[in-house]
């Protein structure tokens, strides 16, 4: 069982950067692979980036391609999403998830998810 807290958002302006912090409790958080999500109101819950547990290999959206960085401590229980060059569109609540067992890109294959922090973006 790993429970995830998430801080960092905020209110920013385009072009601004934010970095979002994940920290993990419990048992074997180093075994799991960590993702960042995010959802807009009235959206569902997209993808944004992925770091594996293994050899820290990572996997972006395009929308978060040059401008996003996932990392990860696992001697701290914790990672992280770097954002800059934020942009409007940006704006969501931005989720922390752990362990997943499929597709990496698909909310519904993550097991374990912190409790969201907002992110705005004005324009």
């Amino acid at each position: 069982q790993v429970q995830l807290v998430e801080t960092g958002g905020g209110l920013v302006q385009t072009g601004g950067s934010l970095r979002l912090s994940c920290a993990a409790s419990g048992t074997r958080f180093s075994d799991y692979s960590v993702a960042w999500f995010r959802q807009a109101p009235g959206k569902e819950r997209e993808f944004v980036a992925m770091i594996n547990w293994n050899d820290f290999g990572t996997r972006y959206a395009e929308s978060a391609k040059g401008r996003f960085t996932i990392a990860r401590n696992n001697a701290e229980n914790t990672a992280s999403l770097q954002m800059s060059s934020l942009k409007p569109e940006d704006t969501a609540v931005y989720y922390c998830a752990a362990y997943s067992t499929g597709r990496y890109d698909r909310a519904s294959v993550w097991n374990y998810w912190g409790q969201g922090t907002q992110v705005t973006v004005s324009s």
